[in-house]
């Protein structure tokens, strides 16, 4: 009896479940025992954070799982925020203080500029991206996650993809592990507003999280103000033993200015100026976004099977070279099996889904009058499929050592058909397809170490942004990766590390130019690249009462024998970029340090490397307290200094160009200036 028990607890933690034992907020290590009674109440369909950490700790490379409760004792609007401390992820505001971000991890969508790309981002297993591989930052909510799990390159395949980059995934409270009831509000610099009202509760077989959320800024530069709403639900209904499902809804309204980029000399001279033909076209990204989405679990005898369904509707205005005017339907499904036994007598974990996503949209253009549409210029109808088979086993030799085989199988089409036909038929119809195996080691010397290696093959199809994105059609190939990696994860006392190196080299690299006045030019595919890095992550208790928590990445992202470029550094990303912070708490959860981030590299701006973004340090301070009766305060200083450097760049090919604007290249985004930020928050 009480082994089944045991079974069904540690099936009913997630779907790529193993046991282990974790700590803190870094992926810890496992030890190979099961309690009946760890979490019992944690519902099926949402796995608590100590299971999320405890599934990490089982991948044969770089994971990470975010703790909410790390980015919310400060401002927490940006992915730079909750993403600042996770080992590999590399995330800058591309408009200072707002959600319009870069994520890359080790060099995803390098040179995306708009919009993301190279990543699977999802909330609550469901997909944010588009059927096309396309996501939104302002689509997710940082403030209503409980945690953040991130799979870096193959080690995402549990997630059903095989990308260079991987996948990141928001986790939702839910009734049994929120505040009964939440209130949360800051307010600082530049017109900065952002508030939070959730209630959760459980009430026999249901449970329920609900959170409406606002954010507003006048913004750091003209041409930056922002404005956005979403409402968040989740409602779990325990069918019976072993079995639950699970519905979700978001709803976003999402208003933004672009102040777009300005040359070297304006981002050190005046940069809360707006480039002048932003605010002559009145350059904006508005969006409405309804995503529904249902998870049923079964689970119990060892076994595991979950089914998913999702929609979303989202209808873009969107000024900018052109008015863009974009209503999408998206929706798809997954089902996925997970196991474990015993093979050839020893312990054996196995994986398996399948995935499917279809999206329709239908792109209007017209020219920009001011932000406001004129003539039609283009009109198509855009159609994405999406299909992925996927297995990962994990079969121990030994008690201490595993051997991880898997496999993706992908097929995706593009599908344009031109419904304006002014100047020809632009349209076309293009498949991608795909075999991405993977291979890995896991070895536990002792308890409290790791050591992970594997090899894999990565798949990455284009998105309409590469195919239509720009001012004509460009017809680019499939993207792949062959990387390897080694690394190490443990604990030591009280540090904590996670540490991995890296080597893809790639094939067909999607590679994104705009020209200088912003737009975008089209894409290219390079046809051999390098990517390798190594990807570091510490958090470490001093004296009880300090804690040190650092990020540290080194890229050395290139081509390879290019016939124009040669062996060019890549542009797009810092070849080394620091977080770090120093906090000192108390046992009344008080807590006050400072923070720094350091670019301490210039880095390329264009593929000829001619323009370069300079180095630089932004220093910060953090302070708060959780008291008592469910009150907590904080105030949250940052770039104390005043410091004017360029936190994302645009990509070009060469400076030198005709047109291209040399040394002048309006090419740089800004850094968030001096500001302060305090909040409030009550839980009952």
């Amino acid at each position: 009896m009480h082994s089944k028990i045991a079974a069904a607890a540690c099936a009913a933690l997630s779907w790529h479940c193993a046991w282990a034992q974790s700590a803190a907020s870094m992926p810890t290590l496992p030890e190979v025992s099961v309690s009946a009674a760890k979490e019992p109440d944690f519902p099926l369909t949402q796995p608590g954070i100590e299971a999320a950490r405890r599934n990490a700790a089982q991948a044969t490379g770089g994971t990470a799982v975010i703790d909410a409760d790390d980015y919310l004792k400060g401002s927490a609007v940006t992915p730079a925020d909750a993403f600042a401390f996770a080992p590999g992820a590399f995330a800058q505001s591309r408009i200072p203080g707002a959600e319009e971000s870069r994520l890359s991890i080790r060099g995803s969508g390098l040179q995306r500029t708009f919009h993301g790309r190279g990543l699977r981002v999802l909330q609550d297993g469901v997909p944010v991206n588009l059927a096309d591989g396309s996501f939104d930052f302002q689509a997710l909510e940082p403030m209503a996650a409980r945690y953040i799990e991130v799979y870096r390159g193959a080690n995402a395949l549990v997630f059903g993809t095989a990308s260079l980059g991987g996948a990141v995934n928001y986790v939702s409270p839910t009734g049994y592990d929120a505040a009964p009831l939440l209130l949360r509000g800051e307010a600082g610099s530049f017109g900065h507003l952002r508030g939070q009202a959730a209630a959760a509760g459980v009430d026999g077989d249901v449970d329920y999280y609900v959170s409406l959320t606002h954010f507003s800024q006048d913004g750091y530069r003209r041409q930056s103000k922002q404005a956005n709403q979403r409402l968040s639900v989740n409602a779990g209904y325990r069918i019976g033993a072993g079995v639950e499902t699970r519905f979700y809804l978001l709803h976003a309204l999402t208003d933004s200015e672009l102040p777009g980029n300005l040359t070297k000399t304006q981002l050190n001279n005046t940069p809360r100026m707006a480039n002048a033909g932003n605010v002559a076209g009145n350059h904006h990204r508005d969006f409405t976004l309804t995503r529904i989405s249902n998870k049923t679990v079964w689970a119990g005898d060892g076994h595991r099977f979950e089914a998913g369904v999702f929609y979303s509707r989202k209808s873009l205005w969107h000024p900018i070279f052109q008015v863009l005017d974009i209503d999408s339907d998206d929706y798809g499904l997954s089902l996925q099996y997970g196991g474990e036994g015993r093979v050839a007598g020893r312990r054996n974990v196995v994986v398996a889904g399948l995935s499917a996503a279809r999206g329709v949209a239908g792109d209007d253009r017209y020219v920009n009058v001011a932000g406001r549409q004129g003539a039609r210029t283009a009109g198509s109808r855009q159609t994405a499929l999406g299909l992925e088979l996927f297995v990962e086993n994990r079969h121990y030799l030994t008690k201490r050592l595993a051997l991880v085989a898997g496999a993706q199988v992908s097929r995706a089409t593009r599908e344009y058909e031109d419904r304006f036909l002014a100047d020809g038929d632009n349209g076309f119809d293009a498949d991608y397809s795909q075999v991405s195996p993977k291979l890995g080691l896991l070895y536990e010397p002792q308890p409290s170490l790791q050591l992970f290696a594997n090899v894999s093959r990565g798949f990455e199809p284009p998105s309409f942004g590469e195919l239509a994105g720009g001012p004509g059609i460009t017809q680019v190939r499939k993207q792949s990766a062959w990387t390897a990696e080694f690394g190490t994860r443990g604990a030591l006392r009280d540090l904590r590390w996670d540490a991995a190196y890296y080597r893809a080299e790639v094939r067909d690299e999607l590679l994104a130019l705009i020209v200088a006045a912003g737009a975008p030019l089209g894409t290219v595919n390079a046809p051999d690249t390098l990517h390798q890095g190594i990807e570091l992550g510490l958090d470490w208790k001093l004296m009880q009462s300090w804690r040190l928590r650092a990020a540290y990445l080194w890229n050395d992202f290139r081509f390879r024998s290019h016939p124009v470029y040669g062996n060019n550094e890549l542009p797009g990303l810092p070849k080394q970029f620091l977080k770090l912070e120093v906090l000192y708490t108390t046992p009344g959860s008080f807590h006050a340090g400072p923070n720094l981030e350091w670019s301490p590299q210039d880095h390329a701006v264009d593929m000829a490397n001619t323009l370069h973004a300079d180095r630089y340090a932004v220093w910060g301070f953090r302070i708060g307290q959780r008291m008592s009766k469910g009150m907590s305060w904080f105030i949250d200083a940052r770039n104390l200094a005043d410091r004017r450097y360029a936190a994302t760049t645009g990509v070009i090919a060469d400076s030198r160009s005709p047109g291209a604007g040399g040394q002048n290249a309006a090419q740089f985004n800004p850094g968030l200036g001096r500001s302060l930020f305090a909040g409030v928050e009550w839980k009952q």
